[in-house]
């Protein structure tokens, strides 16, 4: 059976190929200059070529709130003709299985909690990755319709919470809140600063899940013609921000005070995923936040030796 990963070399897609269960399939992992998705006819081309069994999505240009608000048009245009390209090349491949992979960011804002899949479009998005999450919606809903006019597809989206782990991106312009936070308390520690900088008042709250335990869920769900169509896959608790910055001082080994700056945007004030349908599937991630970190940590330390 041959498995098709675009975004093979991210976070998601690295985490995948590492997976132990990835050995069943003949992974096809091809880079951006071997596949630019955003040429459909070279997408068309290589699935014709290829003849995956199955795809995973998972590519896309992401980055954290700094960059989404520095260029909301290049992460809608980029992400939805992506997701566009995907699904209809797919569809035309006769592709039976595919998964998508959607974002935490397609929920309205102003819910909070609780967030389940019905849920979504019935309000306002975050201001702050509101394209990046309209490419999201779009790819979502077309892989919706796509099944409703033929429902033999094996199709289905996942709509992770926020991810950390090995081979995420700890560079402080595009990097996502936990290692942004790993990066700077590493460097506070090096320099012995007495102080660290949190943006905002630290109150908003995260959900997190390490990106191995997301690829757990990913073959599981490749695995299983029967899993929801649109499941959230998440830990079911969240914590705030200064929390996430105390534990990760505490792995790190950094002492200090933190300070706040109240003029840096927050996004959201909480966002935390319902996981009921993820339970009654009967699948829940494995890894404890403090064990994550420290593997992400130690990640870090490798590959910025």
């Amino acid at each position: 059976m041959r498995l098709l990963i675009t975004g093979a070399h991210g976070m998601v897609g690295r985490n995948l190929r590492a997976h132990p269960q990835i050995a069943r399939w003949e992974v096809l992992a091809p880079t951006r200059a071997e596949l630019d998705l955003q040429d459909d006819a070279a997408l068309r081309s290589y699935l014709a070529r290829h003849r995956p069994d199955g795809v995973v999505h998972a590519a896309g240009l992401v980055g954290g709130i700094q960059a989404n608000i520095a260029q909301p048009v290049r992460f809608l245009a980029e992400n939805a003709r992506i997701g566009l390209n995907l699904v209809l090349a797919c569809r035309a491949a006769g592709i039976g299985t595919l998964i998508n992979l959607s974002s935490s960011c397609v929920y309205p804002a102003a819910l909070g909690r609780d967030l389940s899949e019905e849920q979504i479009l019935t309000g306002a998005l975050e201001p702050t990755n509101e394209g990046y999450a309209l490419a999201k919606i779009m790819a979502m809903r077309l892989i919706e319709f796509a099944r409703r006019e033929d429902p033999a597809l094996n199709w289905r989206t996942l709509i992770p919470c926020n991810l950390y782990g090995p081979f995420d991106s700890f560079d402080p312009a595009r990097s996502h809140l936990l290692p942004a936070i790993i990066h700077k308390l590493h460097h506070a520690k090096r320099t012995r600063a007495a102080q660290v900088q949190i943006w905002g008042d630290g109150e908003a709250r995260r959900e997190f899940m390490y990106a191995p335990d997301l690829a757990d869920a990913i073959l599981r769900a490749l695995a299983d013609p029967g899993a929801p169509a649109l499941m959230n896959i998440g830990v079911g608790q969240d914590h705030a921000i200064n929390d996430y910055y105390r534990i990760a001082a505490g792995v790190i080994g950094w002492q200090g005070d933190f300070s706040h700056d109240l003029t840096k945007p927050v996004g959201m004030r909480q966002k935390l995923l319902s996981v009921a349908r993820q339970t009654q599937w009967g699948w829940s991630p494995r890894t404890a936040l403090e064990d994550g970190i420290a593997a992400t940590y130690a990640h870090y330390l490798k590959v910025t030796a």
